[in-house]
């Protein structure tokens, strides 16, 4: 079972920066609410003693309230209101008998709840490619004996999604070989190296779209299969030659043979690839024939996704008011696409994670945006979704999220150049407790709000909540702007930060502009940043 990780120093910091416990004050769990681990069966003294150290440690804290511009008054805004009675009703539940032994249940139901989803994610995943093998089943029962479930329910569940999607079980016993010596012939599928290399091939990246946190997704899925890492290393890197081989392919006439593995995992040596990218052939536009052959849809999440001709347009701006890291002006060409109309909601994002929603910012409900989704998490749910209807989806470039936001007629804003209307946007208004508030401006909404809840402010493609509500994660990794023209651009190969846009909830107006950019680190999360979602076209 999961456990608990929160630790517990005593004293406790000051800063809440340096410690993450403090934030759990609201939690569902009563356990996490007092930084306990429900496993090791706290006893009463250590709970007095826990709600004890967190009252303090919030008492002090309240000073704060006084000054509503201080960042730490902003970080820990409702807890010094709210954290008394939050805490004070988990050590009345933990303390009584009664009421923690039908908290205990209730968690291990939830737990047990999660665990189950966890091995359907992984079961749907494996039978993508309509075939069980011996080792993907071995692995598979691995996975759900660590997360505590039961042989004949991890059984009964692979029978019912058998049954379901039509996939077929390898047969146990493979045929002899023709010599007649008795000796069974090793099935390709059965060797971790030749399935791993399958499952990279299906996710269908290269050098050029392989984040460095995918890579670690994948070098985890090889140890799954048994693999050691430097053997998963070398296997990753021996995929991404015979990717990048295929995709700086010379013309027909030159043959060129696809690496293998040797035993041992070690990669074959094959002919250096092209040092640099050939010139992309130019794309032509032709925006109505494209939208006949491409219409828009709604995905299995139940998310409009809105088509996106391909289009030359100018990214960046030289508007006084714009940051040096939105200049210089740039000439960009990009490919058709499709991307969501609305950023993904609570609802969408937990049919993925049904566990995110104890996660869930207080009052929001399953069409506000999701939240305290960090890069990674983000990356994980396209990977789900992609697997699930075979579609390719993944963030949006920058590039992509820019055009889909203003077109190409340099506008401001989403909805145009107007601005100081609280019907276009959620921003920092007099319903935000800000420095930069602006008391002028009421838009209906203190925190974040429902998608689609701001029609006035829609993109000219329709796309909505661009402007405000929650910062955006993109594909990029965070730099500054090159000069030159770029062809569907996917920013540095590497880096620290990953770029988020579109401004939030906490942002004044002027952040809203459709240029404006920010980063953070892939493991970031908060409650003002979500993500919506492009798939590719075929």
């Amino acid at each position: 079972m999961t456990k608990c990780d929160i630790s517990f120093p005593l004293p406790l910091p000051d800063d809440p920066r340096k410690w993450q416990g403090w934030n759990n004050y609201r939690s569902p769990n009563y356990y996490e609410r007092l930084c306990l681990d429900q496993h090791a069966n706290p006893s009463n003294e250590l709970i007095e003693e826990h709600c004890r150290e967190l009252m303090r440690w919030w008492q002090k804290k309240l000073p704060l309230k006084n000054q509503p511009s201080n960042p730490l008054a902003q970080l820990l805004r409702s807890g010094l209101e709210e954290s008394s009675r939050f805490l004070t009703e988990a050590r009345v539940e933990l303390v009584d008998p009664e009421r923690r032994r039908v908290l205990d249940e209730q968690l291990e139901a939830l737990q047990h709840e999660a665990a189950v989803f966890e091995f359907l994610k992984y079961l749907e995943f494996v039978l993508s490619n309509g075939l069980l093998t011996v080792e993907e089943e071995k692995n598979l029962l691995r996975f759900g004996a660590e997360r505590a479930l039961t042989e004949a329910e991890m059984n009964s569940t692979i029978e019912e999604a058998l049954h379901k999607s039509g996939a077929q079980r390898q047969a146990v016993a493979p045929p002899p070989v023709a010599n007649g010596t008795g000796a069974p012939v090793k099935s390709s599928s059965a060797n971790p190296q030749e399935e791993f290399l399958r499952l990279m091939r299906l996710s269908n990246l290269d050098s050029f779209s392989l984040s460095d946190d995918q890579r670690d997704t994948f070098i985890d899925m090889a140890e799954n299969l048994g693999l050691d890492p430097g053997e998963a290393e070398d296997l990753v890197d021996l995929y991404l030659e015979e990717a990048d081989e295929k995709s700086l392919a010379a013309p027909p006439s030159a043959t060129s043979t696809a690496p293998t593995p040797r035993a041992g995992g070690k990669p074959v040596s094959t002919p250096s690839p092209v040092e640099e990218k050939p010139s992309p052939a130019k794309i032509e536009h032709n925006p109505e024939l494209e939208r006949s052959r491409y219409s828009n849809f709604t995905n299995t999440v139940g998310e409009m996704m809105i088509f996106i001709p391909s289009a030359d347009f100018t990214m960046g701006s030289d508007a006084e008011d714009a940051a040096p890291n939105e200049r210089p002006l740039t000439h960009v060409t990009l490919s058709r696409f499709y991307i969501s109309r609305c950023p993904i909601t609570n609802a969408e994002y937990e049919q993925f994670d049904r566990a995110h929603q104890a996660k869930r910012a207080p009052g929001a409900g399953d069409r506000h945006p999701v939240v305290y989704v960090s890069y990674l998490d983000a990356v994980k749910f396209c990977q789900w979704l992609s697997t699930r209807e075979r579609r390719k989806y993944r963030m949006p470039t920058e590039a992509e999220w820019e055009y889909a936001a203003k077109g190409n007629d340099q506008r401001k804003f989403p909805w145009g150049n107007y601005d100081g209307r609280g019907d276009l946007a959620n921003f920092a208004d007099r319903n935000t407790v800000f420095a930069w508030s602006d008391r002028e401006i009421d838009d209906g909404y203190p925190e974040s709000s429902p998608v689609g809840a701001f029609p006035l402010g829609a993109s000219p493609f329709g796309i909505e909540d661009m402007a405000g509500n929650v910062w955006e994660w993109c594909l990029d990794y965070y730099e500054l702007y090159r000069p030159g023209p770029k062809t569907n651009p996917r920013g540095s190969p590497a880096g620290s930060k990953r770029v988020h846009r579109g401004g939030s909830w906490k942002s004044r107006f002027s952040s809203l502009r459709t240029t404006a950019r920010s980063s953070n680190v892939p493991g970031f999360s908060c409650n003002d940043l979500g993500f919506r979602i492009v798939c590719e076209c075929d």
